[in-house]
């Protein structure tokens, strides 16, 4: 059962309609509005926002990130929606990644499945234990709850590019919105991630690797997304993950809501500040490449896949946390250190599934 999101309106008509009393009060204009004027000025955002930036073109075969969440269903339900209604001409599916988290995704992964029947949208499912021969309790109880993030980020990436590659799809589509883009960008400025940061506001990003990502939530709050799924009745998975209760994007997250609190224009105004960010001519930026083993886009000899994966299967688990060297794997360039443990049948993604082959 989902709690009801916090919509005050008193008893004053709809700003919008003048006809209806007002409901609730928009987080991102503070206008008090009635459910109907709600739902669309709500899809039409996203409508104005999908047509404006040229997302998508007739035809294409479209794959939404699903992971049973208020974001991705919410996604699932206006992206069909509108589809049907504006004349899209996409066809879509569902594609959700298992990392193997027992009492979390296994349960959220449900709910996707009734999404599947509920919007008739066929669904992929591609799990870390078939793609790494590891799933992330696995990774957890060799790592501890330290950095597990930063293997499941990692592993989380390819594998949606894996699965939209299965499906031959020409896109995914995310449920990022407009407070984690916002993050995105005080994290970047925090870690001085010059790259990261100059990229981190296109609404369209991969364009130049293997499959293009669009996120038409960018500007989208996530107050209104829950207040959408809380009165349209949607089905929808509400609990964190369990392993990631002090993840470091959490500390953004809470300073994001205090400056909402203050200024709810705060979180567009993040996002207009990222889109702004130019980088020196003289800057040296990396220069994309592919892996050498399985074939991923990276900058590096090897992926950052790869070498958290050999860190792992050689009983080294923290061997690809922080700062690749040149050779991608470690301080030889191919992960080895003294003392090296007994290692799995498989040391990268090559060899169980081959190649990247786009």
């Amino acid at each position: 059962m989902q709690s009801a999101p916090s919509t005050r309106a008193g008893s004053r008509l709809c700003v919008r309609c003048g006809e209806r009393k007002a409901a609730l009060k928009r987080p991102k204009t503070l206008e008090q509005i009635c459910r109907e004027c709600f739902y669309v000025v709500f899809e039409d955002e996203i409508h104005r926002t999908i047509v404006d930036n040229c997302l998508f073109k007739p035809g294409e075969r479209v794959a939404i990130g699903a992971s049973g969440g208020k974001d991705s269903t919410v996604l699932a339900y206006v992206l069909s929606e509108l589809n049907n209604r504006h004349k899209y001409g996409l066809d879509l599916f569902l594609l959700s990644i298992d990392e193997g988290i027992t009492g979390y995704r296994d349960d959220s992964l449900e709910t996707v499945k009734r999404n599947e029947i509920q919007y008739g949208l066929p669904l992929k499912i591609v799990s870390y234990k078939d793609l790494y021969d590891w799933t992330m309790d696995d990774i957890v109880k060799a790592i501890g709850l330290k950095n597990n993030c930063t293997f499941c980020g990692v592993f989380r990436r390819q594998a949606l590019d894996r699965g939209a590659a299965l499906l031959k799809v020409d896109k995914i589509v995310t449920g990022h919105n407009a407070d984690d883009i916002a993050e995105t960008v005080l994290l970047n400025i925090l870690r001085g991630d010059i790259a990261r940061l100059s990229r981190c506001t296109f609404i369209t990003t991969g364009e130049d690797g293997p499959i293009p990502r669009c996120k038409p939530f960018k500007y989208t709050y996530e107050k209104e997304i829950v207040m959408y799924a809380y009165f349209k009745k949607l089905d929808y998975f509400s609990t964190e993950c369990i392993y990631s209760p002090n993840a470091y994007r959490g500390f953004a997250r809470e300073f994001i809501k205090d400056l909402e609190r203050m200024r709810p224009r705060a979180i567009l105004d993040i996002i207009t500040s990222g889109e702004n960010f130019r980088i020196s001519t003289t800057t040296k930026m990396p220069e994309q490449g592919t892996c050498e083993r399985c074939g991923y886009i990276s900058s590096q000899k090897l992926c950052k896949a790869c070498v958290l994966l050999d860190g792992l299967n050689r009983g080294l688990p923290k061997l690809g946390i922080g700062r690749t060297t040149k050779g991608g794997a470690g301080a030889d360039g191919n992960g080895e250190r003294p003392g090296k443990q007994k290692e799995r049948n498989r040391s990268s993604l090559q060899g169980k599934h081959g190649n990247f082959d786009f």
